[in-house]
């Protein structure tokens, strides 16, 4: 999604840069693989991917299921033309039609409403004004006994040990700015709530593990992953007056440092449900 500053608009603090792109890429190396296998997509299902952001975990789960009429929707111009021009270099341009739009107005046809078999967003709850709206939209696109798949962020997960000094004050202040502009940065707990109060049967829940240590090859792509993530909002950190740059520039240099001893653990977990359409 694009951002934006419009009160009631999603707000993906991020933005579409090439380095963002490049971040989004990292991730879905780190994540793809036990995302795919929670959701364990079935022979002949269809798949309607809400957010599908560069469309990679999208066309996994797609290829998995035997068919290629699914559908990914994205708000970001700039994220949906290198989602295509990926497909494309795949060779699976007719796999997945990604389809501009917002999730919570999503432009499907009225024969699409309750055709799919399955509805899936990972990463988009957190970044939307209301997340209930966009989960009634989901099971609403899903046939009944259709599945509806939400992953996203809960930002209390997060451990480093032994703590990187001055990481602890830089994750509030990132933490900070998401929630100024709207986002829900743990909104990852919700999830079972989200699902019961869209009319969906909450089945199954379970987390996404994302993490490693020194001497795992993970690491380092894991340390440069949450860098790029203070870098895209280092402006509004300091701009709200959460951070100096002095204190920005150490506690980046600290956990850079950090990422190279032979002692250092880093954890993570991205909270996993699922539920059926009555």
């Amino acid at each position: 999604m694009a951002t934006t500053d419009q009160p009631g608009d999603s707000v993906y603090i991020h933005g579409a840069a090439p380095s963002e792109q490049e971040r989004l890429s990292c991730l879905n190396q780190l994540l793809n693989g036990g995302s795919v296998r929670e959701v364990a997509p079935r022979d002949g299902e269809r798949l309607i991917d809400f957010g599908a952001g560069l469309g990679q975990l999208t066309r996994e789960l797609a290829r998995r299921t035997g068919r290629s009429d699914h559908l990914g929707l994205e708000r970001s111009a700039e994220q949906i033309a290198r989602a295509r021009a990926l497909a494309a270099e795949a060779g699976e341009a007719e796999l997945v039609e990604f389809r501009a739009g917002d999730v919570l107005d999503p432009p499907l046809r009225a024969e699409e409403w309750g055709r799919f078999d399955l509805a899936h967003a990972r990463f988009v709850l957190e970044h939307v004004p209301e997340p209930l709206a966009v989960v009634r939209q989901m099971v609403a696109a899903v046939r009944p006994g259709g599945r509806i798949v939400l992953q996203d962020d809960d930002h209390d997960l997060l451990r480093c040990w032994p703590e990187p000094p001055g990481f602890a004050a830089l994750w509030h202040a990132y933490v900070r700015v998401a929630d100024d502009h709207g986002n829900d940065a743990f909104v990852g707990r919700r999830l079972v709530t989200l699902l019961h109060r869209a009319g969906a049967i909450p089945r199954r829940s379970t987390m996404i593990f994302f993490g490693g240590c020194a001497g795992s090859p993970e690491l380092e792509m894991m340390v440069g992953n949450v860098v790029e993530l203070f870098h895209g909002v280092r402006e509004q950190m300091q701009a709200r007056s959460l951070i100096d740059a002095a204190d920005y520039d150490a506690a980046v240099a600290s956990f850079r440092a950090w990422g190279q001893r032979p002692d250092v653990g880093f954890w993570y977990a991205v909270p996993w449900v699922e539920g059926i359409r009555p």
